[in-house]
């Protein structure tokens, strides 16, 4: 153990030591925060989003219907998801929810657009005879909504450039060849990277969390204790993913791409800076399995819905078997030299 925390120390200390990485990780992020927060301050444009419950028949879909103009997008949900469509409006996710199946529409009562959206669907001849039901709820900022992506992107990059690529260097530049004369083991060596950078992200998470909290209030409906456990465990699974790509590369710029290659993705698809809600079903399958999607669809869940462990199992369940089969490829690869 004392070897063990020798490493883990040595490692800390290394990039504390780089302050322009060391500030980087925790400056970065909270300027993407303030910067989006600023720049989604607004109304926003005139764009309706319409949850659409059941099948709307033909005679509703006439070019002076309100389902054709362009400036609503249509998102259609299984007749068994009314309550899930009904939360979202509750949340200003939707602007409107049709339930063609028992000819109802419902508004939100403190939506921006509610009265605007009351008006064109009275002027329509075939919805203006649903019934009308309204809730009620407080909107989500862009920013409350942002947070949790941006959070998730830092952990994406800190853990798999920190980790991964710290490690090639090292057999690039002949420290691994060293240390593998010492009494030191591979799992010791390896461990005592990922426990390093572990703590790191996590203070830095942390840091960026209660720094723009502070200024920005975040929406926080769930536990705080839950969402920590999130982080974590979304860290172990970055560090993992990193591991993967470190164990034999020595090429600091084919490792580069890999990473690149990996993290493109997962920015573009596990909905760091939008929803995928309405994106063609081939993504939004892609997306699930992701991990980073996976961390931050939990975080929104327990920041913005309140969800509990129950609700969250299904993420924290894929996050964990994920890392067990990174680790598990990780281990069967590694290589000194």
């Amino acid at each position: 153990m004392k070897q063990f925390w020798a490493m883990v120390y040595a490692r800390t200390m290394e990039f504390v030591r780089d302050r322009g990485t060391f500030f980087w990780n925790l400056l970065f992020p909270v300027v993407l925060v303030l910067g989006f927060s600023f720049a989604f301050s607004g109304d926003g444009g005139a764009l309706f989003k319409v949850g659409i419950l059941g099948s709307p028949p033909a005679a509703a879909e006439g070019s002076e219907s309100f389902l054709a103009i362009e400036q609503a997008e249509f998102i259609p949900y299984p007749a068994d998801s009314a309550g899930g469509s009904l939360d979202k409006l509750r949340r200003h996710e939707l602007d409107l929810v049709l339930d063609f199946d028992s000819e109802s529409l419902y508004l939100n009562a403190q939506g921006r657009n509610a009265t605007l959206l009351r008006r064109l669907l009275r002027a329509d001849p075939f919805l203006s005879g649903f019934r009308e039901q309204t809730v009620r709820g407080d909107p989500i900022r862009y920013v409350d909504w942002l947070v949790p992506g941006v959070i998730g992107m830092n952990i994406m990059f800190s853990c798999l450039f920190g980790v991964g690529f710290v490690i090639v260097r090292y057999r690039k530049n002949g420290v691994l060849k060293r240390l593998k004369a010492t009494p030191v083991s591979a799992l010791g060596f390896v461990s005592a990277q990922a426990l390093s950078r572990f703590l790191i992200v996590i203070l830095t998470s942390v840091a960026v969390f209660a720094g723009t909290n502070a200024i920005l209030r975040f929406r926080m409906e769930g536990s705080w204790l839950l969402l920590l456990g999130i982080a974590a465990l979304g860290i172990v699974s970055m560090e993992a993913l990193g591991l993967v790509f470190a164990a034999r590369f020595r090429s600091e710029e084919l490792v580069s791409g890999l990473m690149n290659l990996v993290t493109l993705p997962m920015l573009a698809l596990s909905g760091v800076f939008f929803s995928l809600e309405g994106s063609p079903a081939i993504l939004r399958t892609v997306s699930r399995a992701l991990p980073l999607t996976h961390v931050i669809q939990a975080a929104r869940g327990v920041m913005l819905e309140g969800a509990g462990l129950v609700q969250t199992v299904p993420h924290l369940l894929f996050l964990a078997v994920f890392s067990a089969a990174a680790l598990a490829a990780a281990a069967a690869l590694f290589k000194w030299e």
